[in-house]
């Protein structure tokens, strides 16, 4: 038994006659008759009451007809899926950020607006930090993510920046540095204060950025808390621990215990958002998804809540 079996069957059923059915479906009436003999053959049950000028579903056939209907409507889901699925509107897309990235303005956006344009999609967010996100890209646990580092540099991966963002200094109300009469911060008002690190040793991140900066510029500062987390480091500055240098975009929190202060011009050089993703692409849903990243990034970011 074949799919057009049973749409050869319902067309009959419908119509109650052989020659109106083979008119819908475009097909000669004897062909059509042979078809409807061979189904019922195979099923070894008459579908049919059969009079000289029509056809007439029998109790059986009745029966058949409500099966039939709901596996042809099913068959044309399955079809309409697959095709939904190879362009990459239906699916499934797992989406990394790190703590940094989830507070960046193209975040909430990004997300939102694929949404809108792929309501079929369902969305699965994983926060973690930028080591944990290369892992997960390159074993294929995630499909793309939102880092501030240039994944370019393993041979796997692929990413493109999407804005940049400043650099600027937490640091705890009531200390030295806090103070806004002293002006902009320059990485020479960091030598010999206390800082808080947030970095993995083996892995990626952006304080090995910063820790660069700070060795070209001669200082050393006296690191008293090394942990694994961004968030985690704003935290031990919220209650005093020492200072750090985080992304504008961080300074969301805690604004009642941490004065965010400006770095000076020429201090650190701006930092990257990039959406980072497997090089091979193979998904459709994740080209859309790295598409319409792009595509958002580049409207101008005070014309993007009218997009």
């Amino acid at each position: 038994m074949e799919l057009r079996h049973l749409r050869y069957f319902v067309a009959v059923a419908e119509e109650g006659s052989i020659s109106r059915a083979a008119a819908r479906l475009n097909i000669q009436q004897p062909p059509l008759g042979q078809q409807i003999r061979d189904l019922e053959y195979e099923l070894g049950v008459s579908l049919f009451d059969r009079h000289p000028k029509k056809i007439s579903l029998n109790a059986a056939g009745a029966v058949f007809l409500a099966d039939a209907r709901d596996i042809l409507k099913r068959a044309g889901q399955a079809v309409e899926n697959v095709r939904r699925y190879d362009k990459g509107e239906a699916g499934h897309l797992s989406v990394g950020f790190t703590s940094s990235a989830s507070l960046h303005v193209l975040a909430p956006k990004l997300l939102q607006q694929f949404r809108l344009s792929y309501p079929l999609v369902k969305i699965a967010v994983e926060e973690s930090e930028t080591y944990e996100l290369i892992l997960a890209l390159q074993e294929g646990r995630i499909d793309a993510a939102l880092l501030h580092i240039d994944a370019n540099r393993f041979p796997d991966l692929a990413s493109t920046v999407l804005s940049e963002e400043d650099m600027i200094a937490a640091v705890p109300l009531g200390h030295p540095l806090a103070d806004e009469n002293l002006g902009p911060i320059t990485l020479k008002m960091l030598e010999g204060q206390d800082v808080v690190v947030y970095r993995r040793p083996d892995g990626p991140g952006i304080f090995e950025r910063i820790l660069q900066s700070l060795d070209r510029a001669g200082v050393t500062p006296a690191i008293v808390d090394e942990v694994y987390r961004i968030v985690a480091a704003i935290n031990l500055v919220a209650g005093g621990r020492g200072v750090t240098i985080v992304p504008a975009s961080m300074q969301v929190l805690h604004p009642e215990a941490i004065a965010y202060r400006a770095l000076a011009p020429g201090q650190l050089s701006p930092l990257p958002l990039c959406i980072a993703y497997r090089r091979d692409l193979k998904l459709s849903i994740v080209r859309n998804f790295v598409a319409l990243t792009k595509e958002i990034a580049a409207v101008p970011a005070h014309m993007r809540d009218r997009a």
